[in-house]
Order: structure tokens, then sequence, then C-alpha cells
């Protein structure tokens, strides 16, 4: 876990995360009034306890019944599984936990990761469904995923069987093919509901790896955790954090993929869905968010635009949040010279795509190089590049 010695802060949030009986919502009332240290002092009864807390730990005895638990060999024991599994550790208020979700309504006390924690700073498209997934929705999840990844947007997902894994098989394609390979692409996001050392369902081994390989394997689960029932809602109010655009492939009209969308819909998140045969049981929750005024996916445009045209969820490097334009970023913001254009008027300018432009000018806003008011475009500072 590269987490240093012992007394390292992210150690013992780990070891707090892993208590048993002290749930997301415990461990989160206990980190917002002590650091992880101090916080593990006060279950283990060596410090005196924020008034709050230890008006929680007095209920039912559940501070004795923790403390029996908050032991060193926890404590390294923890530490040893983190390690062995190759894991990070943050927890909210760390210099190093996610900017997106340090923000939500409902942030994770503590993060569990494989992989490269910046992929955060992508655009990101969430693309959920049912387990139970059709033939037609499971090739339509995997070239959503692969025509996204290829349009640098990074595919946030669940890892669950069906649409999800479907999603992450065709984002991880779009890297992993070495023919016609792009000079860049977006690294997939999997938020999982149980530990990262304990693969659910067993079948996704190979895709869990490689997403930890290119792409970033997320969980609030400390290691070991298996995958309760109770985690998976829990898992999808993250999903639906991290998300700028929540796709919904094939869902019935109840079950987790309509948790994660009314998890979107507090977030002001915008739901999409892709049109199903209305005689298909797998199709019933999407067509029934087509009739709620959702937008219909047919194709990765879609998805493009709605993402190039709403960026209220966007969350652009916290350390650089100017990024050097590429090449094809900056021949847009020369476009605007002082002028402010509409979409149409860019595009003409710029002999460019709907679609490109759309994601050019949703990648520059989210760099704070252009604002869009009332559907006008305008450029934003000097051009650094």
């Amino acid at each position: 876990m590269n987490a240093g010695p012992i007394n390292c802060e992210v150690v013992y949030a780990a070891a707090l995360a892993a208590l048993p009986l002290l749930g997301p919502q415990r461990l989160s009332k206990l980190l917002n009034s002590h650091e992880p240290s101090e916080a593990w002092a006060v279950v283990r009864g060596e410090h005196r306890a924020h008034p709050s807390i230890e008006a929680l730990l007095s209920r039912q005895f559940l501070g004795d019944k923790i403390r029996h638990r908050a032991t060193d060999e926890h404590l390294n024991a923890t530490a040893s599984k983190c390690s062995v599994g190759n894991m990070r550790v943050t927890y909210l208020g760390a210099a190093d936990y996610p900017q997106s979700l340090a923000v939500d309504i409902a942030p994770p006390a503590v993060l569990f990761w494989r992989g490269d924690i910046t992929a955060l700073d992508q655009r990101r498209v969430g693309i959920i469904g049912t387990r139970a997934a059709t033939a037609a929705g499971r090739f339509m999840a995997s070239q959503l995923g692969f025509d996204l990844a290829r349009n640098e947007v990074a595919v946030v997902s669940g890892l669950a069987r069906g649409i999800d894994a479907w999603a992450h098989r065709g984002a991880v394609n779009a890297i992993t093919r070495i023919e016609d390979h792009p000079q860049s692409f977006a690294r997939p996001i999997a938020v999982v509901a149980s530990g990262l050392d304990v693969v659910y369902p067993r079948e996704n081994a190979v895709l869990w790896r490689e997403i930890a390989e290119h792409g970033l394997l997320l969980s609030e689960s400390p290691p070991g955790t298996a995958p309760e029932a109770f985690r998976f809602p829990l898992r999808n109010r993250i999903l639906a954090a991290l998300s700028e655009v929540l796709v919904v492939v094939e869902s019935r009209a109840t079950g987790g993929s309509m948790i994660t969308v009314e998890e979107a819909q507090q977030r002001d998140v915008t739901v999409m869905a892709v049109p199903g045969s209305p005689r298909m049981t797998s199709a019933a929750g999407t067509n029934l968010l087509l009739q709620q005024g959702c937008a219909p996916v047919v194709e990765v445009g879609d998805v493009l635009v709605a993402l190039g045209l709403d960026n209220r969820r966007s969350f652009p490097n916290t350390f650089d949040p100017r990024r050097t334009p590429s090449e094809r970023d900056r021949a847009v913001l020369e476009a605007f010279g002082s002028e402010a254009l509409t979409l149409d008027q860019l595009i003409v300018r710029t002999k460019g795509e709907l679609v490109s432009t759309a994601v050019t000018l949703g990648r520059l806003e989210a760099d704070n190089w252009v604002v869009n008011n009332a559907g006008w475009w305008e450029a934003v500072g000097q051009n650094r590049g």
C-alpha cells in the first residue's frame, strides 16, 4: 500500500473501515469529528471522543463491541491485506481524496483503489443496465464503451454481470487493440461493492485485472469484504456521483439500475436511455425513462453531444485546471477570436463535425478555457499554448 510507518493516517482509516459494526454512516460521523489516528484512539478508549461520537458509541454498547476488535493485530492485518493486494487508501479530507466525490451529498468516508486515481480527472459517462442482458443489449453496451473510450470519455460502471461488464469490455478493447491505435484514449473506471480482493462475479476476474492495469478500480469496502446485498445500493450512489451523464442500456422497471437512476437524479445528473422493444421486459425500465422525458441514445454521438453541452459535473485536475490545449483544441479556441459564438456558428467557422466540436467544447469548458452562457460560447483568457 506504500502506506509508510504503521502510524500513517491511511492505515488507521483502512483499519477503521474494516471494523465490524462500524458501517459507512457511522464511519463518516466518526471521521467527520476526528482524524483517523485520533478516531482509532477513540474507539480503543484511549482518547476522549467528540460529544456526538460519545453518544454514538454509547448506543447498545457499540463502543464496547468495537473496542474489543480494534487491536494492533487488526491494524497490522488490514495494512498487510492492502499491501499484498496492491491497494491504495484515502479518506475524506486527505489531499488525494477525489474532488468529484468530496463535493457529493454522501461521500464515502474511506476509499480503496487499484490503478490510477487520476483517471477520475477525465470526462466520465456511467453505463449501467440489467445483469440479464440480451444479445442486442450486450452489443450496444460494448459498442458505447468502445466508442466513448476512443473519444477520450471514461466509462464508469459497476463491473456487474451483464451490461456493466460488457460496457467495460468495450472500453478495455479500445485500449488493448493494437491496430489503428489512437494517440489518446480514456481509461475505464469501475466501482465495486466488495473488497478489491474479492472478485464478484468470478467470471469477471480477468476484466478486474485489466481495469486495474489500464484504469481505476474503486471501492469503499475494505479488503476481504464479501459482496453483501446492502453494499450494492451504496456502490450505486458512488457510481452516480462519478457520472457526468448516466446511460441506461437495458433495465427492468425495478432493480439496481433504477436505484442508480434515482441517485443520479438526486445529484442532477443527466440520465439517458437506450430504447428497446415494448415486448421485452429487459427494456421496460429504459422505455419508462424515455416516457418520463429522458433523452434517447441510439449511438455514441447522442451521449457525446449531451456531455459536451452539459458540464456542470465536470471536475478538471485540481492541481492544473488550465491544462495546455492540444493542437485540435487550440484550433477551436483560435476560431473564437474575441466573439461569442453558438455551436452551429463554431462548426461553420472551423469546418468541423457536430460531435467532435461538442466534445472539444466540453473538454475546453472543463479546463476553464471557454464558458457557455445561454447557448453562446466564449473563450476565456489567453491561450498558453
